[in-house]
């Protein structure tokens, strides 16, 4: 399954940065962070359970990306 979140983040290497951070997290089966729409596409692996998965992530991103934001 695939959705779709917005984001706040001040730079496309940060984008980078959460993107990749994010693609680390287990449950995630991809992540695509577009600076310019301030969207991050997620797709999880089957079975994941979303919600936990996605407050994963927020830690995750904001360890590489302290002013990051997902809108959850």
């Amino acid at each position: 399954m695939k959705k779709t979140y917005g984001i706040e983040v001040d730079c496309a290497a940060c984008a980078n940065k959460m993107e990749a951070a994010a693609r680390k997290v287990d449950g995630v089966k991809d992540c695509v962070v577009n600076f310019m729409t301030q969207k991050m596409a997620v797709e999880f692996q089957d079975g994941a359970d979303r919600s936990a998965v996605m407050e994963n992530v927020r830690k995750s991103c904001k360890r590489v990306e302290s002013d990051c934001e997902i809108f959850i």
